[in-house]
């Protein structure tokens, strides 16, 4: 089977590797798409993201959906022929985080295009069933692979208790950033803002129907913020840039009383936080990490229409010319890229 492997920075090869045999609680799935993720980008490019290092070659890709064409003795849930979308992180199932429901706490997953872990950029994937949801009819395996994006969106907004009214602010405008929108405005909240320091992907926002579309590098978030809510701030601020800048103004357009929900990775592992502010305006801060029981939402919200994927989808390349996509997605004007690898 082709897959195409990371054998340095900004170097992959394809190989022809032994296609794989489902376990007995695996599905063998041939995968149609597979999203490029920051991270994925990111490796690509540095050979590392902070202190994960990829020090040998790597399959990348963890946004995928593909076809069951085989299936273990115990994956009776599945048969060939279903489509589905793969949930790329597989806990222990031991620990106590796992036993409490919490399994994207596991300190034991096995994450796909993480070190030691491959990913999907490959024709075939074997991989458990119970993490391979099956898509229905109207959802097609390019909405499929970006479930995993949307469901950052949905675990996030899940965090900040993002409801009926609320008025949402997401800093980055990126495919995260993007699907925050759209699972805020699944979750009921009615104003919502992003920001970012692309001209190109604030108005690419404005089109998906932000409210308000704010360039940090060119205006005065807060004062903005401040006009636009009548002087009071945003209910829930979702944080998925990472930038520094960013992460520090949330506590400035907060609503007393609010929440503040950090998605986005930081290059600095501290960052300095008015802790005064947290105190005095009894906000909640909150971390984010991936998610956990979120497919199923997602594809029932792309089932019924509540949200819209693939319009983020900028282009479509092949396994064969993987290269060249990883290049345009380095493009910060990019939103999103996408390789499809089987017909």
């Amino acid at each position: 089977m082709r897959t195409a492997v990371l054998v340095e920075p900004h170097q992959f090869e394809l190989q022809d590797r032994p296609r794989p045999s489902p376990g007995p609680d695996d599905v063998l799935v041939a995968v149609r798409e597979v999203g490029i993720c920051g991270s994925d980008v990111h490796y690509y490019e540095h050979g590392r993201i902070g202190d994960i290092v990829v020090e040998d070659p790597l399959v990348l890709g963890h946004e995928s959906a593909g076809e069951v064409v085989d299936t273990g003795e115990n994956a009776t849930t599945l048969e060939p022929g279903d489509r589905v979308a793969l949930e790329p992180g597989v806990p222990c199932r031991r620990c106590s985080h796992c036993m409490e429901g919490d399994y994207h706490l596991c300190e034991d997953v096995r994450f796909m295009a993480t070190p030691p872990h491959d990913g999907s950029f490959s024709e075939y994937v074997s991989w458990p069933a119970d993490f391979a949801y099956k898509l229905p009819t109207t959802v097609s395996t390019t909405e499929g692979a970006l479930c995993e994006p949307l469901s950052v969106g949905i675990h996030a907004c899940r965090r900040g208790n993002v409801g009926t009214g609320d008025t949402v602010l997401v800093t980055g405008a990126g495919p995260i950033g993007l699907m925050m929108l759209e699972a805020a405005r699944a979750a009921g909240a009615t104003d919502i803002i992003l920001t970012d320091i692309v001209d190109e992907k604030l108005a690419f926002a404005r089109e998906r129907g932000a409210d308000l579309a704010v360039n940090v590098a060119d205006d005065d978030l807060e004062a903005a913020v401040t006009r636009y809510t009548d002087d009071g701030g945003a209910d829930v601020v979702i944080e998925a840039s990472g930038a520094v800048s960013s992460i520090q103004s949330t506590l400035e357009v907060v609503h007393r009383g609010g929440t503040v929900v950090l998605v986005g990775l930081a290059n600095e592992a501290t960052v300095p936080f008015d802790v005064l502010d947290i105190i005095d305006n009894e906000l909640d801060v909150l971390g984010s990490f991936r998610y956990k029981n979120t497919y199923s939402a997602a594809i029932d919200l792309l089932s019924d229409g509540a949200v819209d994927v693939e319009g983020i989808v900028e282009f479509e390349s092949t396994l064969a010319d993987i290269d060249d996509a990883f290049e345009r997605a380095m493009d910060p004007s990019v939103v999103k890229g996408l390789i499809t690898v089987g017909e």
